[in-house]
């Protein structure tokens, strides 16, 4: 019978970093992109506005999906029979979620500011707009789920 080797949660800790930051940087990015594009936007017609927060809203939730996880693997955390099993799958968890986040917040932000700048002359691209950024924030959302997915499998393994 093996014991456990005390570097074992060293990975399940790089997993909580890794969903926290990478996410959070995705959204950061998204709303920073988009948000040039709003205040583009706001000098020619301020009324716009606030029908164009909505790739910024998009963006913060990228950022709700790595604290979920995050908080869901810093839980399963255990001081004493943490397998190394559990360790790399709560890194890879952590990566899913993170990588996935941030290509999510990128996406969001460039089609964002792109889509607001054009919603200045053209009304109808609003509806494309709203459509596209769904699709790219599902993108944050299959991270959310293998990562999900993937902190059950890891519960319960110990040495």
């Amino acid at each position: 019978m093996s014991t456990c080797p005390p570097f074992a949660s060293f990975f399940g800790f790089a997993g909580v970093a890794s969903a926290m930051i990478f996410s959070t940087v995705g959204a950061a990015l998204g709303t920073s992109k988009s948000g040039i594009g709003i205040a583009g936007l706001g000098t020619f017609r301020p009324e716009l506005i606030m029908k164009s927060l909505i790739p910024v809203v998009m963006s913060g939730i990228i950022a709700v999906y790595g604290l979920v996880v995050s908080v869901l693997i810093a839980g399963s955390l255990k001081a004493t029979n943490y397998s190394l099993f559990a360790g790399f799958t709560h890194l890879g968890a952590g990566l899913a979620c993170g990588f996935t986040g941030l290509a999510a917040g990128y996406a969001i932000g460039y089609v964002g500011d792109s889509c607001v700048r054009a919603y200045v002359h053209e009304s109808k691209v609003f509806v494309t707009m709203v459509l596209i950024l769904i699709f790219a924030e599902v993108l944050g959302l299959y991270g959310l789920i293998v990562a999900l997915i993937m902190n059950t499998k890891a519960t319960g393994i110990t040495c």
